[in-house]
C-alpha cells in the first residue's frame, strides 16, 4: 500500500504542537517496535506531516514585517500508509479530532490535489502576500508614504504586483496614485 495526503482536523491554534506530539508518539512507538524486534516499524507508515502556511507581509508602525499564516487553521497534512496502527497513533494524539472523510474511513487526498496543495504551500513561502486585500471601488486611508492621511478609492489592484492603484483628491482634483497594498488601509 503506497503513502497518501490525508487531511487531519485538529484544534485551531495547536496545529504546531500537534505536529511536534504526533512525531514525538511516531518516535516513541517505533522504538517500542524495534525493541520488540519487529522490523515494520511505525515510521514507514507515516513519512511526512505538514501545517499548511504561507508568509505574509504588513505594515508595522512604519516598517515591513513578514509572519506566518495559516491556510487552513485546525487541520493539518499527514502523508501516511492508513492500517489500523497508523489510524490509532494519529487519532489518539492530543488535540486531535479526527481525519477528514467518514468517521471509519479518512478519505485521502487525489495525487492530483496533493501535488497542488505542496505546490502552493512551497512556492507561497517565497512569495510574500499582503496580509489584506482590496476591491475596486473600496474606500482606503493611506498610511504610509508622502500621501499619509489621504483617503481614496480603489480603482485598479493588481495582486501579482502587490500594487493597488488609488484615486486621491489633491487640490479638488482626482488624482491616480500607485502604492503598494500595505501602505494602505481600509477606512
Amino acid at each position: 500500500m503506497s503513502h497518501k495526503w490525508y487531511i487531519v482536523h485538529t484544534y485551531s491554534g495547536y496545529e504546531n504542537k500537534v505536529k511536534a506530539s504526533l512525531e514525538e508518539r511516531i518516535r516513541k512507538f517505533e522504538e517500542e517496535k524495534q525493541r520488540q524486534g519487529e522490523k515494520d516499524a511505525q515510521g514507514k507508515y507515516i513519512s511526512q506531516i505538514l501545517v499548511p502556511t504561507e508568509t505574509v507581509i504588513e505594515l508595522v508602525k512604519g516598517k515591513k514585517k513578514t509572519s506566518s499564516r495559516k491556510i487552513f487553521p485546525g487541520y493539518i497534512l499527514v502523508k501516511m500508509e492508513l492500517n489500523d496502527e497508523s489510524w490509532h497513533v494519529v487519532k489518539d494524539t492530543p488535540k486531535i479530532t479526527g481525519f477528514a472523510g467518514s468517521r471509519t474511513q479518512p478519505t485521502p487526498l487525489s495525487d492530483q490535489e496533493a501535488e497542488t496543495l505542496i505546490t502552493q504551500i512551497t512556492e507561497g513561502a517565497y512569495t510574500p502576500k499582503p496580509k489584506v486585500t482590496f476591491d475596486e471601488g473600496e474606500s482606503v486611508r493611506v498610511i504610509d508614504g508622502p500621501f499619509t492621511n489621504f483617503v481614496g478609492t480603489v480603482q485598479e489592484t493588481r495582486p501579482d504586483k502587490r500594487k493597488v492603484k488609488i484615486l486621491i483628491s489633491i487640490f479638488g482634483r482626482a488624482t491616480p496614485i500607485e502604492l503598494d497594498f500595505i501602505q494602505i488601509e481600509r477606512n
